[in-house]
């Protein structure tokens, strides 16, 4: 293979933390773009609004007043995913088949501060936000019910999400998420006939090639994955091989703040907006499995392609195919890498 080969021609990358391919058309990045241009509000918001549900001292959609939290707040969602008191049933009638799932599902405000996101907040200020992460998955996880804690945000009205305020949600449930099953099966059988960590070899190869790194400290690696299927997706990983975020001590738990605070003021400064984007944390499950083959990440979705107003859209191939993306994961890497 020539070096220009994955720069240059058509080809599949392999996600070895799903089993899956990802479908690369470089060339196509210089096709010009008559498609849907998203409108771009890059108003500056009060630090407080009165009429926003996760503000402090605000009533919420089901009468209940927040308090005058001044860091994080963390309440049960008022319009859950999931019911932890819904009844346990089965279907089997052919190929009919279902199963009750139960659940616990909270909302995390990162800061009373309307105006901000995390991308404005300080390393400090987040490794709050990550002390919540850890106390809110060892007491979710610690219930019989719970075998999964899922952790994410989703930031921008283009990635759906429905108020502005700083926040994000975790949702905890009885069985593993389709992501996550196959993530835990991929780790599992790499640890079974390597004896070590599938992500912890994956990011000595990236720490030796340096082609797709974005930034890293003592405790933390932010990259660009080589089977990334967003424009701009990232990931960060823990050098150490820990298999959730209850691994870290206070030290870590500021390095990790400050590898978010670093991508995501990055982010926001690529194309000059408040960079719209779904993040998720994916650790070991919370089930009475010991799970060493488990080593968390972090990774963030952008749907931005080109500018600020310009989305990359997940149809056609990619819905009835497999994923597809035009921008090389290391042309990506330079335009991110140059904004630090």
């Amino acid at each position: 293979m020539k070096p220009t080969d994955l720069q240059d021609y058509s080809h599949k990358r392999f996600n070895i933390l799903t089993g899956e391919w990802v479908l690369v058309s470089p060339h196509r990045a210089k096709r010009p773009w008559q498609g849907q241009n998203e409108t771009v509000n890059n108003e500056k918001r009060p630090t407080y609004d009165e009429t926003c549900y996760l503000c402090a001292g605000n009533k919420r959609i089901n009468g209940e007043l927040n308090p005058n939290y001044k860091d994080v707040f963390v309440f049960t969602n008022d319009f859950a995913a999931l019911q932890s008191d819904s009844p346990t049933f089965s279907l089997e009638e052919g190929l009919f088949v279902a199963k009750s799932e139960k659940g616990i599902c909270k909302v995390i405000c990162f800061s009373p501060d309307h105006s901000k996101s995390l991308a404005d907040m300080s390393p400090g200020e987040i490794q709050k936000v990550v002390f919540e992460w850890q106390k809110q998955y060892q007491e979710l996880g610690s219930n019989p019910m719970i075998n999964y804690v899922q952790i994410f945000e989703n930031k921008g009205a283009v990635m759906g999400c429905s108020n502005p305020h700083p926040h994000g949600q975790i949702w905890s449930q009885s069985t593993l998420p389709n992501e996550v099953d196959k993530k835990n099966t991929q780790q599992l059988n790499y640890f079974i006939k390597n004896n070590s960590s599938l992500l912890g070899d994956y990011l000595k190869q990236e720490q030796e090639k340096q082609e797709r790194i974005i930034y890293e400290n003592d405790s933390f690696v932010v990259l660009i994955p080589f089977w990334a299927v967003w424009p701009f997706e990232t990931m960060i990983v823990p050098k150490k091989h820990q298999p959730h975020i209850l691994s870290m001590d206070e030290d870590e738990a500021f390095l990790y703040a400050e590898a978010i605070s670093v991508i995501t003021k990055a982010y926001d400064k690529l194309f000059n907006t408040s960079f719209p984007y779904s993040s998720g944390i994916h650790q070991a499950p919370t089930n009475a499995d010991i799970n060493k083959h488990w080593h968390w990440h972090m990774s963030f979705y952008p749907p931005l392609l080109r500018s600020a107003t310009v989305k990359k859209f997940m149809v056609g191939y990619e819905m009835f195919g497999s994923p597809q993306r035009d921008i090389t994961a290391e042309s990506a890497v330079k335009m991110l890498k140059n904004l630090l």
